[in-house]
């Protein structure tokens, strides 16, 4: 057994090689789960079978996610994340060469749905480590420095996959993907920290006065459960607008050069500047996620008027990317912190769960939507939906802020 490092820490006090080596692995993540739309003309034909069929695997793969995450967390609770961690990336390297040698559709489906599975326990046990690694005030910076990995995964990541697809083969983007993974593995084992047994050194740090609205590990669960509720709706606004966001750009795309992708690349670039301000301005998670909420609602109610105009159509794509780019590392942030330590492992097995629940949720309930009046008309429901999550939010923020000040108030000692 390996024995657990102290966390090492930079000027800021944040353990960089740990947390960019857990980045590397949220990259792998989002590139794998997104593999197959970046190569879909090319393994379509190589597999036999219609795109619609090949884009299945994507929504197979968050559906797998949702239903396995909670019992592989439970399988695994007691042992070392770090050693989880590296043997769920080296399932997700195998599921990605099985993929790359697979015959036949069903067979890149169920190794599709073993990559997923690994997947959902990455997640769950990469956020739980994250908050093991630093202490509360640092919290938002270290999930927003992961998260900065899968979204290089969406910027890059995918792009560079339809490239080698176009080049090689789509096979060879697999093959590459799975190479890429092994190595993250390996340097899991050997870069990143263990967690420290007991409270961080670094937690009494916060002046009690300026803790965070959401740092109430040891509160109950009840305000963990109706943030990730909340989240959930939340994202199946944003992520219903998001599936069918080249059409809804098609209008300026026209006058840009490099259309549609240029304008993918320019939001891509505003969700990472999203994820930069989290990490900056996120020691107030809770505050911080309601801005950013609202935000995405008025970028999504904008989407309305972009062939206005060009610049217009560029500016809400830029506020809707700015704005949505924060909300995945402030919402892990606060239901981390919601969690505390005592139920880490379970706010983190959530996370994944409400992301690709949200995902398939929001893509299916917006394909209703265009399939009835088009593409058009899908802004102004999805901005409701966000406007009415975040009115909710704040519901819930207010009502742990109530709750705190009463358990502040009591005579009675109050766990923490």
């Amino acid at each position: 057994m390996t024995t657990p490092r102290t966390t090492p820490t930079g000027s800021e006090g944040l353990p960089w090689p740990s947390l960019l080596v857990l980045g590397a692995a949220t990259f792998t993540m989002v590139t794998a789960e997104m593999l197959p739309t970046a190569v879909l003309p090319q393994m379509s034909a190589g597999l036999g079978v219609p795109e619609s069929r090949t884009g299945l695997l994507v929504s197979v793969w968050a559906a797998a996610v949702v239903v396995a995450s909670f019992p592989l967390v439970r399988l695994v609770a007691g042992r070392d994340r770090r050693t989880v961690i590296a043997v769920a990336l080296l399932v997700l390297a195998a599921s990605s060469v099985v993929t790359a040698l697979a015959p036949s559709y069903g067979v890149s489906v169920g190794a599709r749905l073993a990559g997923a599975a690994a997947v959902g326990l990455l997640w769950a046990s990469a956020n739980a480590h994250v908050a093991d690694l630093v202490p509360d005030r640092l919290l938002a910076r270290a999930v927003a420095v992961v998260l900065g990995g899968a979204t290089l995964g969406m910027v890059l990541g995918t792009p560079l996959a339809s490239l080698v697809a176009r080049a090689v083969g789509w096979r060879a983007a697999f093959a590459g993907l799975a190479v890429v993974t092994l190595l993250v593995a390996v340097l899991v084992r050997v870069v990143v920290a263990g967690a420290a047994a007991g409270p961080h050194p670094g937690a009494a740090a916060v002046p009690s006065g300026r803790a965070d609205e959401g740092a109430a590990g040891g509160r109950g669960p009840g305000q963990m459960v109706a943030v990730t509720a909340v989240v959930g709706v939340l994202l199946v606004g944003h992520y219903g607008a998001y599936t069918y966001v080249t059409r809804l750009v098609e209008a300026p795309a026209a006058a840009v050069p490099g259309g549609v992708s240029a304008l993918l690349l320019v939001f891509g670039l505003a969700s990472a500047l999203g994820v930069v301000l989290a990490g900056r301005f996120g020691a107030r998670t809770a505050r911080a996620l309601v801005l950013s909420a609202a935000g995405t609602a008025l970028a999504l109610l904008g989407l309305v008027v972009v062939d206005a105009h060009p610049v217009v159509g560029v500016a809400v794509l830029v506020a809707w990317g700015v704005a949505s780019g924060a909300l995945p590392p402030l919402a892990q942030t606060l239901i981390l912190r919601l969690g505390g330590p005592e139920r880490r492992a379970t706010a983190g097995a959530l996370i994944p769960v409400v992301f690709n629940g949200g995902i398939a949720a929001g893509a299916a309930l917006a394909s209703v939507v265009v399939a009835r009046g088009g593409a058009p008309a899908l802004p102004v429901p999805a901005a409701v939906v966000v406007a009415v999550a975040t009115v909710a939010l704040v519901a819930v923020v207010r009502a742990g802020r109530r709750q705190q000040a009463g358990a502040s108030a009591s005579p009675l000692p109050v766990a923490r």
